[in-house]
C-alpha cells in the first residue's frame, strides 16, 4: 500500500491517505498477460509476399495444382421446401414428396456422389431455423448411410 502524510505545519491538520495499489496491480497483470497473448497473433496474420512484390514473377516456382477430387464440397441444405443437394458447382433439388422429405431420394443421390468421388468422406449439414431437430438427424443418418462418416453441422444462415 502507498501512504501519503503530509505534515502539519501551521495551519489545517495533518493529512494521512493510503491508497490501494491491489486493483491497480491486478488490472496491469491482466494487461500484460492480454498484451503477450496477443503478440502471437500479430505475426501469423502476416503475409509473405516475396519477390511480387516488385512485379518479378518467379519462374521456379510450379503452377499450383488443382485440389483433388475428394475436396470437392458436399452439402445437404434442409429447407422447408425439400433437400438441396450441393457438390462442388452442382446443385441438386430433392423437394418434398407428399409433404414428407425425400430421404430414399438423398440417399440415392449421395450414393452417386460416392461411387463418382469414393476418396470422399467428409460432408456438410445445414438446416434452416424454423425446422425442428429430428430432421437435422435424418440428414445427418442419410450422409451416413451413403458413407460419408465425416459430417459437419453449419448455420443454415439467410435462405
Amino acid at each position: 500500500m502507498a501512504d501519503i502524510q503530509e505534515g502539519g505545519k501551521g495551519r489545517g491538520r495533518s493529512r494521512n491517505v493510503e491508497l490501494n495499489l491491489v486493483p491497480f496491480i491486478d488490472l496491469m497483470s491482466v494487461l500484460i498477460t492480454f498484451l503477450l497473448i496477443t503478440a502471437v497473433w500479430t505475426q501469423v496474420s502476416m503475409i509473405q509476399i516475396g519477390s511480387s512484390l516488385y512485379g518479378k514473377k518467379s519462374d521456379t516456382q510450379p503452377n499450383p495444382e488443382p485440389p483433388p477430387m475428394s475436396e470437392i464440397v458436399l452439402k445437404v441444405e434442409v429447407k422447408t421446401s425439400g433437400y438441396v443437394l450441393t457438390v462442388g458447382k452442382q446443385m441438386i433439388s430433392l423437394p418434398l414428396q407428399g409433404g414428407e422429405y425425400d430421404d430414399a431420394g438423398l440417399i440415392a443421390q449421395l450414393q452417386r456422389v460416392k461411387q463418382l468421388y469414393p476418396e470422399k468422406v467428409d460432408g456438410v449439414v445445414a438446416i434452416e431455423d424454423v425446422l425442428p431437430y429430428n430432421q437435422l438427424i435424418k440428414a445427418m443418418d442419410d450422409l451416413l448411410t451413403a458413407g460419408f462418416p465425416a459430417i459437419s453441422v453449419a448455420t443454415g444462415g439467410p435462405n
